[in-house]
């Protein structure tokens, strides 16, 4: 069996400045008990509370916050798993990017499917983001393959701001609920629509990330 490409990874993300030295901080402190496989169960279990926090905002909206809450320690987990490996030095390559993104795409499956059960979005808006969401993430892995690029941000965007973006959205919701908004002969909702410019914008980068990957291997003959 071939050995795995040796790959970059690049995250170049807005909150950067932010998000690496909390997770220096954090990982210096991790017990010995906490492992990085740990940590990957503990993020897949904050999507599985974002999605029930979602689904039971049908029962009140005071369960955003709970869906909020379930960013947060997605983002602790997921983020935490690999950076522990690599403090640690218990890297494990083929394993890791396997289970790790294996886990990614359930967790996308599970925010987004609860997006769309909330009284708030409309379930194709929801199906249509994470089918956006889905192709960037396949466009990451062959990148991965065909370039030895892992690259996970783009526009200074990656899954910590799409998580940021969401409870401040939950926040929204919460205290102003859902207006309603006229588009020409289009009626829609404030949620819709920035969920909708989410899905936009993932289109638009892998469209034209796609197109100038494949501009750039055709030059050089690859």
């Amino acid at each position: 069996m071939a050995e795995t490409r040796p790959h970059t990874r690049v995250n170049d993300i807005l909150l950067g400045p932010l998000e690496r030295p909390a997770l220096k901080w954090l990982v210096a402190r991790m017990p010995a008990w906490m492992t990085p496989d740990i940590l990957t169960v503990i993020g897949l279990g904050g999507s599985v509370l974002i999605f029930a926090s979602y689904v039971l905002t049908n029962v009140h909206p005071t369960f955003l916050w709970l869906a909020s809450l379930g960013f947060v320690i997605n983002w602790f987990g997921d983020s935490l798993d690999g950076t522990l490996a690599r403090y640690r030095k218990i890297e494990r390559p083929k394993y890791g990017f396997f289970v790790d993104h294996t886990i990614d795409a359930l967790s996308e499956l599970l925010v987004v499917l609860g997006l769309g059960l909330t009284p708030f979005i409309r379930f194709d808006v929801a199906a249509v983001a994470l089918i956006a969401y889905l192709l960037v993430s396949v466009l990451v892995y062959v990148r991965t393959y065909v370039e030895g690029v892992f690259q996970i941000s783009y526009g200074k965007l990656g899954p910590t701001e799409m998580r940021a973006i969401l409870i401040l959205v939950n926040t929204f919701l919460f205290f102003f609920d859902n207006p309603a908004v006229d588009l020409l002969i289009i009626r829609t909702t404030v949620f819709d629509l920035v969920i909708g410019a989410l899905a936009a914008i993932l289109f638009t980068i892998f469209g034209s990330t796609a197109f100038r990957v494949a501009r750039e291997m055709a030059a050089v003959g690859k």
